[in-house]
Order: C-alpha cells, then sequence, then structure tokens
C-alpha cells in the first residue's frame, strides 16, 4: 500500500505510521528521520538541509522533495510505503505524484487523516512537557497547519479516508486498518 497521513501535529500520527509500518509491512518514512539520515551520513542533500536548519530556516521544498524521491527509489519502498510528514502542501503533493508517475503510473492508495479536536492537540502536547511546547507555539503550529496543509484534503478528497484520533492508540489503529481493508475490499 502507498499511504500518506495528515492531521494536525499531536493527532498522533507518528505513533500511528510505526504502528501500522509494522502491521502493513511497509517502510514508516518520516522527513524528520529523512533529514537526520542525510545529516548524519553527510550526503549532499544533508549538508544542504543543515545549512538551513542551523539558520532556523525552513528547508527548502527542492531539498525535501529530493530527498523524498530518493528514499521511493529504495528497493523497500518497491511494494509500498507510508508517508509522515511529506506531502505538507499542494506543491509538494504535485511533486510526490509525478515521482510516483515516472516510477510506475500507480499513485496513491489513500490518505488518512486523522482528526481531533484542537483542544485535546493542545492537551496531548502540553502533558509531552517539552520546553518548546507552549500554549502559544502550539497553537500556531495549527495556524500553519491549517494554512498550509489543510488544503490537501481537497486535493486527496477522491483517496481521503477520515480517521478520528480520539482514544487509545489500539483503537484508532484498529479504526485505521478497518478503513483501509474496507477500501481495498471495496
Amino acid at each position: 500500500m502507498r499511504l500518506v497521513l495528515v492531521g494536525p501535529p499531536g493527532a498522533g500520527k507518528g505513533t500511528q505510521a510505526a504502528v501500522l509500518s509494522a502491521t502493513l509491512g511497509i517502510p514508516h518514512v518520516s522527513t524528520g528521520e529523512l533529514f537526520r539520515a542525510n545529516i548524519d551520513n553527510r550526503t549532499p542533500l544533508g549538508t544542504e538541509a543543515k545549512r538551513y536548519l542551523d539558520e532556523g530556516s525552513l528547508v527548502p521544498d527542492e531539498v525535501t522533495n529530493e530527498m523524498v524521491r530518493q528514499r521511493l527509489s529504495e528497493p523497500d519502498a518497491a511494494n509500498g510505503f507510508l508517508l509522515d510528514g511529506f506531502p505538507r502542501t499542494i506543491g509538494q503533493a504535485d511533486v510526490l505524484a509525478g515521482i510516483l508517475k515516472d516510477q510506475d503510473e500507480q499513485g496513491l492508495d489513500a490518505v488518512l487523516e486523522f482528526k481531533i479536536p484542537e483542544d485535546e492537540v493542545v492537551t496531548r502536547m502540553l502533558a509531552r512537557g517539552r520546553a518548546d511546547d507552549t500554549e502559544t507555539v502550539i497553537r500556531k503550529r495549527l495556524d500553519v497547519y491549517h494554512t498550509s496543509t489543510e488544503p490537501l484534503l481537497d486535493y486527496y478528497r477522491d483517496r481521503l479516508i477520515v480517521i478520528d484520533a480520539f482514544g487509545s492508540v489500539d483503537e484508532i489503529s484498529e479504526r485505521a486498518l478497518v478503513a483501509l481493508r474496507a477500501k481495498q475490499d471495496g
């Protein structure tokens, strides 16, 4: 399966990605992990990304897009993958569509939206106890999500599966797996 996970920060995408990746036998491709791996391995893309991150700037789409392109061309992603943190914008979604078309004409199987009330997001993120997770910062990140990433929901409307992300990890995972099975069978 070729999947993309979307949802606001604090919706549990990373946790669900790990569970779904293991259950479905496909690699979990996280942009954060891609950045770290490229920086740690001192690849040309990693060196470029590090320069931006050290300045406190966003890594340009061209760098992120190329990291994703390279990662999806690796053998373990040939039979599917789960993308977490990419795409974040319509522009990145267009790039992803091009990458997949170049590979084999097959697009995404599904886009899982983990939906959760904003107040629950704030509560969850404050409970993590990270110094940079103040309510003001969290709400600003939510605003960025609404502005930049939420438009993807319309872009992917024909492949979108909405998952209620309120509940235990196991409950949410089961909802996602049931919905994916139903989509495959349908």
